[in-house]
């Protein structure tokens, strides 16, 4: 049996991997999200506040005897207020940067914990973001908390093959990280950023024209790039890459 835990699953890209696992009866989903709306019986779900850092940080991952995978899916993200520094809410960063990266480390840390002597594939795949490798003005928090999310992702992996080279700890198998940007999808985050003000965002008119010029790909279409690229890990040379790196 195979377990994939992945937050936001209740709409979005997070939403799209979920109904397509689904669709292999040997798949067990659970969602991590403050909303439900997926109704099938090979899936869980367990309303978690991912603003919240206290009820993060309660959260237990279950141990699956009989499991030849366990992935952790950190796929929820916020953009916030498209604004320049100093015109930002300070509640608003706070609550980014705690879905955005805090959520995902905590989460990251109780996964390796829990099940770090499970002999099972076990892999940590984090929904990153060219926005973590490219400064755009008006997202400064949704940036850096991409970009701590890659370097995040890059330390768990050097220690797990710092791990690798002591077979003394009697690790029945390592842990795989990686931090996969999706590119530019028909979310309601492209909603958000096409409702911004001109003042505050220098490229709204690029968006505006990813949209006008039909070049946003489909929750649907990216969630079965991620499923085909993670079908075989072996596959994914870096830790940090993008969906379009496997066309």
């Amino acid at each position: 049996m195979n377990y994939y835990y992945i937050t936001g699953t209740s709409r979005g890209i997070g939403k799209a991997i979920a109904e397509n696992l689904l669709e292999n009866p040997s798949n067990r989903v659970i969602g991590l999200s403050r909303q439900r709306s997926i109704d099938h019986p090979n899936y869980r779900h367990s309303f978690l506040d991912l603003t919240d850092p206290s009820t993060i940080a309660e959260f237990k991952f279950e141990l699956h005897a009989n499991a030849k995978k366990i992935y952790l899916i950190n796929n929820a993200g916020v953009l916030g207020f498209i604004k320049p520094v100093g015109s930002l809410d300070a509640a608003t960063i706070i609550k980014n940067f705690t879905v955005n990266l805090i959520a995902p480390a905590v989460l990251t840390n109780a996964f390796i914990e829990c099940y770090d002597s499970r002999d099972a594939e076990k892999v940590i795949l984090n929904i990153s973001s060219g926005a973590g490798k490219t400064p755009i003005d008006g997202w400064a928090v949704y940036c850096a908390s991409k970009s701590g999310l890659d370097m995040f992702s890059r330390v768990v992996d050097a220690e797990q093959k710092i791990r690798e080279t002591k077979p003394q700890e009697n690790i029945h198998r390592g842990f795989h990280v990686f931090s996969i940007a999706p590119g530019v999808v028909n979310t309601g985050m492209q909603d958000e950023i096409r409702s911004a003000q001109k003042e505050d965002f220098s490229r709204l008119e690029d968006f505006i024209g990813y949209k006008v010029n039909n070049e946003l790909s489909e929750p649907e279409f990216v969630s079965k790039k991620y499923i085909n690229i993670l079908s075989n890990i072996n596959n994914i040379k870096n830790v940090l890459s993008s969906i379009k790196d496997f066309e």
